[in-house]
């Protein structure tokens, strides 16, 4: 049982990263709802998965190689990058095209970022420490091994746990819009049986 709680913190702060709204649900799910299409809320998830991957997977190797990292520095600066896409963003001066909403390549790198601010791969550093001194016999290739099949595990979760509440999220609007033509768009249909007002004639 020692062996194995590292695999599940891995996975399991991977699902909590799935539950997150900055790990990227809110994104696939507003991609879904905007596209009336839950599959394109599934399709969004790759490279949201890619980006939050390449985040820890830095952090991984990071470890598995020995080198120090600077947690502040990391996190401020990818917070800095963060702040400086919201204000060019809402910049009435910023040329047109850079204000479409993202495509494949935008959804990863935000992920990359976001992942990077809110230290999404130095979360796992305790659990990764014992993984790859567990593999230093096989040297820095075995290390590194370990380190890359913990990103995976964790990847996996929250890519399960992001795509299940994105999905939801999808089914929820729909759901709600159904609901709501149906009751009229909030007007309320006359009762059965109700009289309808007679026309005013022409001689009146």
């Amino acid at each position: 049982m020692a062996s194995l709680w590292p695999w599940l913190a891995v996975a399991g702060i991977g699902a909590l990263h799935g539950l997150h709204p900055a790990s990227g649900w809110m994104l696939a799910a507003a991609w879904g709802v905007r596209a009336r299409d839950r599959g394109q809320a599934l399709r969004a998830l790759v490279p949201i998965a890619l980006g939050h991957a390449a985040s820890v997977a830095l952090v991984a190797a990071a470890v598995a190689f020995g080198v120090s990292l600077d947690r502040t520095m990391v996190q401020w600066f990818a917070g800095a990058l963060c702040v400086l896409a919201a204000l060019l963003h809402l910049w009435r001066r910023t040329p047109t095209a850079a204000r479409v909403p993202a495509g494949h390549a935008g959804l990863a790198l935000g992920s990359f970022v976001m992942a990077t601010a809110h230290g999404a791969g130095l979360m796992l550093v305790p659990a990764l420490v014992p993984l790859c001194m567990g593999a230093a016999g096989g040297g820095t290739v075995g290390s590194l091994g370990l380190a890359l099949a913990a990103v995976a595990v964790h990847t996996a979760a929250m890519l399960a746990v992001t795509g299940l509440v994105a999905a939801g999220v999808c089914r929820g609007f729909a759901f709600g819009s159904r609901w709501w033509a149906g009751c009229g768009g909030g007007i309320n249909p006359p009762a059965a049986g109700a009289r309808r007002p007679a026309a005013p004639s022409a001689e009146s």
